[in-house]
């Protein structure tokens, strides 16, 4: 009598048993069946011996070190993930004075692309190549002071406190970070209450940048996590930046925010602030094993060309681990791919803006 497996019926004929001589375990699949073992996993590893087959399997070290679908090509011609040429770009002297800061407001109205991952790591890149940085949490959720290890809901005072308060200064709520050079102004679900009480205030758009001017002689960087959404909080961060670095996963649904969000910097950089440009679009959790995410950088690169990053930050197990650890990939797994993707990223951004 024959046997169901995956709705299609396999009769005694096509088993192969060990009686057949043909194999040694009895029920295996044979005649047109192929066996999916891309892997080459043995037949004996099962989940007792700690294999999981749903658990993110680590590239090569060639791939991990590219990022890239033709490691050759790409060591050959230097080409990146994004198609273009490679350039280098050197480690940075570190800097003898610090300030005046450039402003970056890390932003996308969409939610879980990677701007506080990126905002903390950048950051702490910055710091290790000898530039101060000031990481600003502007999200109510205060994604950005977990990650660094701060619990919002024992914090006293908070940006919302800078902002709507008299009398209350950077001093009064910056906390130091566990990264040397590194400090931060924390935000909690106070924070919401900001974007509302605004609405009333005599030039609402600029109060953060009236906040943070006294202490930008002090930094060279400051980094702004925005909040996912274009509202007031929002424009007050693009009104206080001198530039915009756009994270954008490499996803279907990601790439279709992008148009809104260069409207809204254009209108802010027409009627509120000049001077603030688009440093590039980041793209992240990129994973080149996937067509779909070579198609969606393709893709942003053929609407962007150079505003583009040439780093890529791929996906890893290691982002989320820091979360919990409470400190950046750079201290947390200094050698991983994520650290180093970071870092290049860091001499980039340097590069582009060579006076910091």
């Amino acid at each position: 009598m024959g046997a169901w497996e995956d709705d299609r019926q396999v009769t005694d004929s096509t088993m192969v048993t060990a009686a057949s001589g043909q194999a040694a375990e009895a029920g295996r699949w044979a005649g047109d069946v192929e066996i999916d073992d891309p892997y080459g996993i043995d037949d004996e590893l099962r989940y007792e011996d700690g294999f999981d087959p749903d658990a993110e399997i680590e590239p090569d070290a060639e791939y991990a070190a590219t990022l890239a679908p033709d490691p050759a090509t790409q060591r050959r011609e230097r080409v990146g993930p994004t198609g273009r040429p490679m350039p280098r770009f050197p480690a940075p002297r570190p800097a003898m004075e610090h300030g005046p800061a450039k402003i970056i407001a890390m932003c996308n109205q969409k939610g879980g692309v990677g701007k506080t991952t990126s905002t903390i790591n950048l950051g702490a890149a910055l710091a290790e190549y000898g530039r101060k940085v000031l990481l600003v949490d502007f999200d109510p959720q205060g994604a950005l002071s977990v990650g660094l290890g701060v619990n919002p809901m024992e914090l006293d005072r908070t940006v919302y406190n800078l902002l709507m308060e008299r009398g209350v200064t950077i001093e009064d709520i910056l906390l130091k970070t566990i990264t040397p050079g590194m400090d931060l102004l924390p935000s909690n679900i106070d924070l919401s209450a900001a974007e509302v009480q605004l609405v009333t205030e005599v030039a609402r758009e600029s109060a953060l940048s009236r906040a943070l001017k006294p202490t930008l002689s002090e930094y060279d960087f400051v980094i702004i996590d925005c909040q996912p959404s274009l509202g007031l909080l929002t424009v007050n961060a693009l009104t206080a930046a001198h530039s915009v670095i756009v994270p954008l996963e490499c996803e279907f649904f990601a790439l279709r925010g992008v148009a809104l969000l260069t409207e809204t910097i254009e209108k802010v950089r027409e009627r509120l602030n000049p001077d603030l440009d688009l440093d590039g679009i980041l793209a992240t959790m990129y994973d080149a094993r996937t067509v779909h995410s070579r198609e969606v950088l393709a893709r942003v690169v053929q609407a962007f060309g150079d505003q583009v990053f040439h780093t890529v930050i791929g996906r890893t197990v290691r982002f989320p681990e820091t979360t919990v650890a409470g400190e950046p990939i750079t201290s947390y797994a200094s050698s991983s791919v994520g650290a180093a993707a970071y870092r290049q990223l860091a001499r980039e951004v340097l590069a582009r803006c060579p006076v910091a």
